[in-house]
């Protein structure tokens, strides 16, 4: 019984490491092919939000083999640096805001 034990420890290490490595992966994804990164604005509606977080587990697989858009949770914009302001869903239909260029 000491082997099977041995064996189900590894398999569940084993698995534990293979889900960390793609949720990285799909966050991966979401910073190079939808330009989402740290604290991105987007915009839902007629409101502008500061993300605060992606649900990776949203992005299901499309028939090409891309993913869908993750939903996102976040903020308004205005209240971006209060931290009392509840944080709110908000779904696959948002678009990314360019971040202002520096001048060079």
């Amino acid at each position: 019984m000491q082997y099977a034990d041995s064996v189900h420890q590894v398999l569940i290490r084993k698995i534990n490491k293979a889900e960390q490595d793609l949720t990285q992966l799909k966050l991966d994804y979401c910073r190079f092919i939808f330009g989402l990164t740290h604290r991105s604005q987007v915009r839902v509606g007629d409101m502008t939000y500061q993300v605060r977080s992606v649900n990776v587990d949203t992005m299901l697989r499309q028939d090409d083999g891309s993913f869908q858009r993750p939903e996102l949770m976040g903020v308004p914009i205005e209240a971006a640096g209060d931290k009392e302001t509840e944080v709110v869903a908000l779904g696959r239909e948002w678009t990314l805001l360019e971040p202002a260029r520096h001048p060079a």
